[in-house]
């Protein structure tokens, strides 16, 4: 594996370098499809689903600390047979209580500095874990902090997208163009 040595003078693995900077330009393009928004524009929803700017990232905050928690821990046990989980998740994209744009987006600036640093501090990128069992899961899957790293990119970009066309709905204003 190669290495390079960052701004700090540290030696890391240029893979995790690599995995961690797609997924802070991803971050960057998802936060500045807030960019300008007051507390009401962030949480009105724009489609016919009830996705909000401030949803979307509330929800990726949530996804990078599980994963985050997974690669540490390994998979929590999820009854598929009960809504708990499904309930769980859907309050993942909604505002809560006492929750703001400004906390929100406070919170997933701190969760992305913590994943960073915890990344950065792993050993290597081969630890892995069995996914929990789920019915869209075939037989045993294993994920390692690597595949779980290029989900995070894969899962931001995603929501990057959601974000764009409720934004665009919500004022013409585009991420990119």
């Amino acid at each position: 594996m190669s290495e390079t040595t960052t701004s700090t003078g540290s030696t890391v693995d240029a893979e995790r370098e690599a995995a961690l900077e797609v997924l802070a330009e991803q971050r960057g393009f998802l936060l500045h499809t807030l960019k300008d928004l007051n507390e009401k524009q962030a949480t009105t929803p724009t489609t016919v689903s009830e996705l909000t700017l401030a949803g979307l990232v509330k929800h990726v905050t949530s996804v990078e600390r599980e994963w985050m928690d997974f690669i540490e821990n390994g998979p929590e046990e999820v009854d598929w047979s009960s809504p708990e989980p499904f309930e769980q998740q859907a309050r993942t994209f909604q505002l809560l209580d006492g929750e703001t744009l400004e906390s929100v987006l406070a919170d997933y600036t701190r969760a992305a500095s913590e994943t960073e640093e915890y990344v950065r501090a792993l050993p290597d990128l081969d630890r892995s874990h069995q996914l929990a069992p789920a019915p869209w899961l075939e037989g045993e899957v294993f994920w390692s902090a690597r595949k779980v790293l290029l989900h995070l990119v894969r899962e931001t970009s995603q929501h990057c997208g959601h974000a764009d066309i409720i934004r665009e709905a919500l004022d013409g204003q585009k991420t990119m163009g």
